[in-house]
């Protein structure tokens, strides 16, 4: 195998839809982009919202651009347990039985009955990336890390299609775990 990918490290960030940005931020408001994102099209964006649990609010928690067909909060288990929340491990836009939290903005509220998750491991390609790695969409793959801390992470998905790039994610807990930063590089070892 031996393809080498770049890690991008996800901290806890909210997606929302059209509706919930007009309730957050007012009628016609538009996400202002902050910082583009290694995905085509995809931002992180000045707007911030609090996302308040059962346990405890995260203050500040910044949304990532376009809007979506649904809300969904993406955290690591550390912050669950924190948020006082149980969400499943799955792939985004999976949000059936995922516990729902309340987002607050600037002009108002909405409470989400679901779409808490915490977001599986997986490496973003486009269709020649994934061509040159040996892999297709929703393959499974096991990946080298390197480094001081290095462990192997199994059974990381392969999302890939025209708007994906290469891209190791994974949450702030894993990184941290085996010692990682953004930018360094991984290796596909296997293909399951």
């Amino acid at each position: 195998m031996g393809y080498k990918v770049g890690i991008g490290i996800s901290n806890k960030h909210v997606h929302i839809t059209e509706e919930s940005l007009d309730i957050l931020f007012g009628k016609g408001h538009k996400l202002t982009p902050f910082k583009e994102l290694v995905q085509p099209g995809q931002f992180a964006t000045e707007e911030r919202v609090d996302i308040v649990g059962p346990k405890t609010t995260f203050k500040g928690i910044r949304i990532i651009g376009p809007t979506r067909p649904y809300n969904q909060v993406e955290i690591s288990l550390t912050d669950a347990r924190a948020l006082g929340v149980n969400p499943p491990i799955r792939e985004s836009g999976k949000l059936e039985g995922s516990p729902g939290v309340k987002l607050v903005g600037p002009e108002g509220e909405v409470e989400l009955d679901a779409g808490v998750i915490v977001a599986l491991r997986h490496i973003h390609l486009s269709p020649s990336e994934a061509k040159e790695a040996g892999v297709k969409d929703q393959d499974l793959v096991d990946v080298q890390t390197f480094g001081t801390r290095p462990v192997v992470f199994q059974d990381v998905l392969i999302r890939s299609g025209e708007t994906h790039l290469r891209d190791f994610h994974i949450d702030t807990d894993e990184a941290n775990a085996a010692g990682l930063a953004n930018g360094q590089e991984v290796e596909i070892i296997a293909v399951k």
